[in-house]
């Protein structure tokens, strides 16, 4: 654990006001406190894209309710608002489009047509996300391969010297081709980007259009003015012809809408002993046990932006007694199955690496079980809560996050409340009969696009690492349980 902080930053990474002389009088006390829970509040609803909306009493229901969306032309909005005499129609500027000159690569590596596509050669640099490449940016029309940088150099033929994935960006060599194993080439494309814009209500009531930062990750929402409110998002995904229905996303809600908490809580019921050593000041060890998401080094910050560093932060805020000492132990691209198959002595053994830390609290994430069905779930889960049991460990399973739509059979990212992966189902029934504690990250990314929010640009590589942001959502899960 770290050492004292001479300002001490909350699991939002805002910083607290540092400690000084406290006033004597109650009602200065209470009136300071929520002067700074409003202020960090404000802080993080802004960083986050998120908008929380005060409604003064002469703000009628329907002046605050969602707005109806609908389109009225390739690029064009309508927006119909409580408030708004008139229906206001918005021009969306396309994608915006990025042009490389000459991109020089010192050598390219074989083209692999049977493996995934954001490998199957080296990347276009403009289309890379966190890890790998962003799907559907690269315009494979626009792609000149020469191998100098004149502009009457030869260029070299596609499909005869150099092979192209048009979706994920990536580009190599074809054996038999004119073009060197150690050859350098200079390349030229286009490449859209993803942009979330902004349907804004102005403090004077006027209905406006904004644009959002292009990003080809993580597109962020443009910030607001005070007095203004956010109604919807409109979310460009790259290369696009037109706008669809599935790219509007009016704020239906401004949070996630928190169930209040059952007495006794989660904690109280299913981690008695976890509980006990939190409130007594007994040191208590977590392991967080999972794949890639666990690992988590890609974050920002990772030391306090992973789902774990977040969790184990918030709950010393929420026990300043406790000894809380947290261990990771992930495998990226791998499966409980993954840990079960291997041998004594591996850096990855399940008996050394799980059960001999004698954790008091196992929290797994694994989104690499998700091909698991519920009568799969029951049978290795089962033998992991004997596993635990018989060490004198508690248990939280966490559901995972929302990954690629169609690797989750999805079509869009609104209208998307229920995971349909039938590892979840598996999940939540099996922690439900067996009366494990289960933090239901799912349900959250679910609801994100009734927060404007496409869940997708959470992910840093497009594919399936949450951002900070995410990455929260997990622990917002886990604290739920907890009184």
């Amino acid at each position: 654990m770290e050492g004292e902080r001479a300002h001490p930053v909350n699991n939002y990474g805002l910083m607290l006001p540092a400690c000084g002389r406290i006033p004597q009088s109650p009602l200065f006390l209470l009136m300071r406190y929520f002067e700074v829970m409003s202020k960090n509040l404000s802080a993080l609803v802004r960083a986050c894209g998120l908008v929380l909306v005060c409604v003064p009493a002469s703000v009628s229901a329907a002046e605050q309710s969602p707005p109806t969306l609908k389109l009225a032309g390739d690029w064009q909005v309508q927006v119909s608002s409580g408030g708004q005499a008139e229906a206001v129609t918005l021009d969306v500027a396309p994608p915006n489009e990025f042009t490389v000159k000459a991109e020089k690569h010192d050598q390219l590596p074989l083209f692999n047509p049977g493996t995934a596509g954001w490998i199957k050669g080296a990347a276009l640099r403009g289309v890379v996300a966190q890890e790998c490449t962003s799907f559907g940016m690269l315009d494979p029309a626009s792609v000149v391969v020469r191998t100098a940088t004149q502009a009457d150099a030869r260029r070299l033929e596609q499909g005869k010297d150099y092979q192209v994935d048009p979706d994920w960006g990536t580009i190599g060599r074809v054996a038999g081709g004119s073009l060197g194993e150690n050859q350098a080439v200079y390349i030229d494309y286009r490449y859209a980007a993803m942009r979330l814009d902004s349907i804004v209500l102005t403090g004077a009531g006027k209905i406006e259009l904004r644009q959002g930062k292009p990003h080809v990750s993580l597109p962020e929402p443009p910030t607001l003015k005070d007095g203004e409110r956010r109604l919807a998002n409109v979310y460009l995904s790259g290369r696009m012809a037109k706008l669809e229905a599935q790219n509007l996303f009016p704020i239906l809600e401004a949070a996630y809408p928190e169930q209040p908490k059952s007495s006794p809580s989660v904690a109280e019921r299913l981690l008695p002993k976890t509980l006990a050593k939190l409130r007594s000041g007994s040191p208590v060890r977590i392991l967080a046990w999972g794949d890639s998401v666990t690992v988590g080094t890609f974050v920002p910050d990772s030391d306090h932006n992973r789902w774990q560093a977040q969790f184990v932060e918030r709950l010393q805020t929420q026990f300043p007694q406790a000894k809380i000492e947290l261990l990771t132990e992930a495998w990226g691209g791998r499966s409980t199955a993954s840990y079960l198959a291997e041998p004594p002595g591996s850096p990855h053994n399940y008996q050394e690496k799980v059960l001999g830390v004698k954790p008091d609290l196992v929290v797994s994430e694994f989104v690499n079980d998700a091909g698991l069905t519920p009568e799969q779930v029951e049978e290795r889960y089962s033998k992991f809560l004997a596993d635990f049991t018989a060490i004198g460990a508690e248990w939280i399973i966490l559901t995972p996050h929302y990954v690629r739509p169609d690797w989750m059979g999805l079509t869009a990212q609104r209208d998307i409340d229920s995971d349909p992966r039938p590892y979840v189902a598996g999940v939540r029934q099996f922690a439900a009969s067996h009366k494990v504690a289960l933090g239901d990250a799912s349900l959250r990314w679910g609801r994100l696009w009734r927060q404007g929010i496409p869940y997708n640009t959470l992910n840093m590589n497009t594919i399936n690492h949450p951002n900070p942001l995410g990455m929260k959502l997990f622990a917002d899960s886990l604290m739920v349980l907890f009184p």
